[in-house]
């Protein structure tokens, strides 16, 4: 559960701007405030269900952004290849090893 609260709120982070307002709202207060199901159906006066539901239809949508666009998976290849690059740095390795990873740091954009 924590492991898809995680990645709901780096997807969140990532394509916000391309969900609509209600979307938004329902989202973060869900994710970022951690309110309840209950407490956002109260908030907004609809049923418990109607939150769940466009929580869920919102997740997928997130998920279908993120297979299309692949922001947070080209983000986390990044950090991934930044620290083996400081790693490198720090061991003073080949510089064919540093060469390779800008490379595909450069690939990534």
């Amino acid at each position: 559960m924590i492991e898809k609260t995680i990645r709901m709120n780096y997807l969140y982070d990532f394509y916000q701007s391309l969900l609509t307002n209600k979307q938004n709202h329902y989202m973060s207060m869900y994710y970022l405030d951690d309110w309840s199901l209950g407490e956002i159906a109260e908030h907004f006066v609809v049923s418990r269900q109607a939150i769940y539901d466009n929580i869920k239809r919102t997740e997928a949508l997130l998920e279908e952004y993120e297979e299309k666009l692949q922001l947070f998976s080209r983000y986390q290849k990044r950090l991934e290849l930044l620290r083996e690059l400081k790693m490198i740095t720090k061991e003073n390795e080949s510089p064919d090893r540093l060469i390779q990873i800008v490379e595909s740091l450069e690939k990534l954009e």
